[in-house]
């Protein structure tokens, strides 16, 4: 019998709980084969999530959470999950808690892992409760990733995934504090294949992924898997030398031939300005890059366990690699 896990970050979700594990029991008795457990990681939630968690963990054995001691974002509550799950696990089901993953598509899932896929992605067919903007954003996003660094990810897809056990100790040796998860699994190759769903309205509560959220997700991800930004920067660089000096040629012919009389005020803030402008926008983005130098060198803890509840807990993972960065259990 295999074992699988499935992690769903919690964040204000103590209304979706409690629906999605009997969800997910419903989902799991069509699939006897497998043994379970469900680990929820709750992360800094200034709601009653905890409880319901500690509440559903002293009812039923295979359910576990992690308590973080605040609000680290999801990238870093999916890590805490994975770090934190026994080496019997075979394989690893990343869930939202907000039933926009449907649980009925797990064993699809599954049946793709099983005929030999290391990584199944859950691609979102529909994105209803995406405003334009946010449409047009996700779909820039994607593209200018795609096409300027070194990992391919399909439009739309989701943190609804399967990970096989030898890609989860590969992802448990990555050590950056910013990260995107998805672009750290695609980023690592292995077999993977695509599972389409169909997204459900949220049942309850709000939306807890704010387009500030989103924006500085798409700005983290660029800088870290993509020199674009630099690159912007020579080549915005480069035309505004070119243009400069087309300029200023134009004004050198015009007052040689008394078309036009320039006062040397003018030729100097005119080049002043430009040159002003490449090492501001050089400066810009440099600054990202050496912040995330920064924030690497520190070597804070990627995120500090408060509590836990349930029995299915191993010594992290963290502290069995020299890559990665110990936990704090307080």
């Amino acid at each position: 019998m295999k074992h699988i896990a499935i992690i769903v970050p919690v964040y204000n979700e103590s209304d979706n709980l409690e629906p999605l594990y009997s969800k997910l029991d419903e989902v799991f008795l069509t699939l006897s084969r497998y043994e379970w457990r469900l680990i929820f990681v709750d992360d800094g939630s200034s709601d009653n999530s905890w409880e319901v968690i500690t509440r559903l963990s002293e009812s039923n054995s295979r359910i576990s959470g992690l308590c973080l001691s605040r609000n680290f974002g999801k990238e870093l509550a999916l890590t805490a999950g994975v770090e934190s799950i026994g080496d019997d696990i075979d394989a690893v089901i990343f869930l939202d808690a907000d039933l926009q993953h449907p649980p009925d598509s797990i064993p699809e899932f599954i049946h793709e892992w099983e005929k030999g896929a290391d990584i199944v992605v859950g691609i979102r067919k529909k994105v209803s409760d995406y405003s334009l903007v946010k449409k047009i954003g996700s779909r820039l996003f994607y593209t200018i990733l795609t096409r300027f660094s070194d990992v391919n990810i399909p439009p739309n897809s989701t943190d609804f995934r399967l990970l096989d056990k030898k890609v989860i100790k590969t992802l448990c040796r990555f050590s950056e504090r910013t990260r995107m998860f998805r672009g750290l699994i695609d980023w690592m190759g292995f077999k993977k294949t695509n599972v389409e769903f169909l997204a459900s309205d949220r049942k309850n509560g709000k939306p807890t992924y704010s387009f500030k959220k989103l924006f500085e997700l798409a700005i983290n991800s660029i800088t870290s898997f993509s020199l674009l930004p630099l690159r912007i920067t020579g080549y915005l660089g480069l035309l505004v030398c070119t243009l400069t000096g087309l300029l200023l040629f134009y004004m050198l012919v015009t007052d040689f031939l008394n078309f036009q009389i320039y006062t040397a005020l003018a030729y100097f803030v005119v080049f002043n300005t430009l040159l002003v402008g490449i090492v501001l926008s050089a400066m810009g983005m440099l600054a990202l890059y050496i912040g995330h130098i920064h924030t690497e060198v520190v070597g804070r803890p990627l995120y500090i366990i408060q509590k836990r509840v349930g029995e299915n807990f191993t010594i992290p993972r963290q502290s069995k690699s020299s890559l990665s960065v110990p936990v704090q259990n307080l």
